[in-house]
């Protein structure tokens, strides 16, 4: 039974003077910053203290299982080889391209142990991306799966995830766990967002960001032992389902749970209901983080009484909207989501920016809830000035675990990083009553099932078409993916390019979720206004 106690004042307990999860300022990027004052302040101390659960399993699929112990030693081995054979430094970036899987987790300890950065290519990529992606990050090493690794330019240094990985874990079984002298402000890990202004920007996250997040994990942890819930953090299982190149699955999953002792359940592979569900009940999965497409086939598989899925006790939505009459059919009809969360937060936010509980969300069905611990959020006008409760404007937020900034690019960094570090998000919304609401997300995005598609990157590939003289690219509502891409396209004089023509022209340059499913294809001029820019609004699809 849980204990009737104020969350404020439990909260106030935990973060406050003596407090195992202690809030004080400090300095960071030559701004003062409220962060944990206990926390590790490199990753290579998270792997070392994961031994306290050698025996216990860290990472299972439907068909392997590797405890604690059998991890460390293969990212000892690993680590050994990426610096002794391969030359990998402090610094250097190691790329991954590949789908999910153990070496993916593997590779990735072995690269920040030795101070090296992590960095984690989107696995629907085409081959164009990928080289883009290459040039802009300059691993030193790609670790890819065979998929992936035929996309790779020839001259591309390659290490194999299934069979140069695993050879390379087994090969120096009695290796040191490695470290390495790095600063907490130390890029660690570049994560990519679909791009704004035509390309993909690499978030880059710290040490520092990595650390706070998993301290952010433990502080829940505790807050619900002093809620009354008995259960070890050892004793849960979590489902990973997401990619490990989101946030949702590495820094919020993968690393904090190494930090815990939990278990991470893997599931690899397209989504599969059935498959995913026979993995909940062999591995008595505790936790769930989905996207509303997997909730919705959830809704729509024919029978999930067959599976015991009674062990799921917390089961969440992230990385796309959802409706409040959604929330309200997923609890009525799926006995685990009768305790249902819902989140709000950016790749470059490194974790939720504010989380709704299943009290926030009866209170307030449309609300992402209140900022998270550590977390300042600010609505701002359109001259950056705080605005009062309940007045629309931009969401901003200034916390430690924000990211570094755009990797190379000082400009857009600049423009989403300001004044004492205050992140400007883009996104639209209203702050009242101490819980957040969305009015719009970023401008004209577009999510299909949980994967950010930015317009203006598919518009500047079309533009290249030498049929094409205009283009908009916007979504359209879909009862699965949430939005589909549609592409409406104004051809020059010459003979007009045709549908299938212009989609496998799209195909070829970017990952297939961001080629239109929907198509106009029109002589007539997009409408402008006075000053030239195209109103999106009144564009007929």
């Amino acid at each position: 039974m849980h204990k009737e106690l104020d969350p404020r004042a439990a909260v106030e307990t935990l973060t406050g003077p003596g407090g195992p999860f202690e809030l004080v300022e400090e300095t960071v990027l030559g701004r003062p910053l409220p962060v944990f004052g206990t926390r590790a302040r490199a990753l290579h101390e998270l792997l070392a203290g994961s031994l306290a659960h050698a025996g216990r399993d860290y990472l299972v699929t439907a068909d392997r299982r590797m405890t604690y112990a059998e991890h460390a030693r293969q990212v000892a081995s690993l680590a050994k080889a990426l610096r002794e054979q391969y030359g990998v430094r402090a610094g250097d970036r190691v790329a991954i391209a590949a789908s999910n899987s153990p070496e993916w987790i593997v590779t990735f300890w072995a690269t920040v142990a030795i101070g090296a950065v992590s960095v984690g290519f989107n696995a629907w990529w085409s081959a164009r991306e990928l080289e883009y992606g290459l040039a802009h990050a300059t691993p030193v090493l790609v670790v890819a799966d065979a998929k992936r690794a035929a996309l790779l330019p020839s001259a591309t240094p390659v290490l194999s995830i299934e069979t140069d990985i695993p050879r390379l874990a087994t090969s120096h079984p009695d290796s040191p766990l490695p470290t390495a002298a790095v600063e907490e402000d130390a890029p660690a890990v570049i994560l990519y967002t679909s791009g704004t202004s035509g390309r993909p920007k690499g978030a880059t996250h710290s040490h520092r960001n990595l650390l706070a997040v998993v301290q952010y994990h433990r502080f829940n942890d505790a807050l619900m032992a002093a809620h009354g819930d008995p259960a070890d953090p050892c004793d849960r299982a979590y489902l990973l389902t997401l990619p490990l190149f989101h946030i949702a699955s590495l820094h919020n999953l993968a690393v904090p749970r190494l930090a815990t002792g939990s278990k991470v359940v893997l599931h690899q592979g397209a989504f599969d209901v059935d498959r995913l569900l026979s993995l909940v009940e062999r591995e008595r999965v505790t936790h769930w983080g989905a996207v509303p497409t997997m909730a919705r086939r959830l809704l729509d598989h024919e029978d999930l009484t067959s599976y015991d899925t009674s062990s799921l006790t917390s089961f969440s939505l992230a990385s796309a909207p959802s409706s409040p009459q959604f929330k309200a059919r997923l609890r009525d009809k799926l006995p685990f989501a009768s305790a249902l969360v819902d989140s709000y937060g950016l790749t470059e936010s490194c974790t939720a920016i504010s989380a709704a509980s299943p009290l926030d969300l009866e209170a307030e069905p449309g609300t992402l809830g209140r900022p998270i611990v550590g977390v300042r959020l600010e609505i701002r006008d359109a001259h950056g000035k705080p605005v009062p409760d309940g007045v629309e404007g931009e969401v901003c937020v200034r916390s430690m675990y924000t990211m570094l900034g755009y990797w190379g690019d000082e400009e857009a960094t600049a423009a989403a990083i300001r004044e004492d570090r205050w992140l400007h998000t883009g996104d639209i919304g209203v702050f009242e009553h101490g819980r957040l609401r969305l009015s719009a997300r970023r401008s004209d995005l577009i999510i299909r099932g949980g994967e950010n598609v930015y317009p203006a990157e598919i518009e500047t590939v079309l533009a290249e078409h030498p049929g094409v003289a205009e283009v908009l690219v916007t979504g359209l509502p879909h009862p699965d993916l949430g939005q589909e891409v549609a592409a409406v396209v104004v051809t020059r004089d010459e003979a007009a390019p045709s549908e299938d023509e212009l989609r496998a022209f799209v195909a070829e340059r970017l990952a297939y979720f961001k080629v239109p499913a929907h198509w106009r294809i029109t002589p007539d001029p997009l409408p402008r206004n006075a000053t030239g820019k195209v109103m999106r609004a009144k564009v007929e699809f």
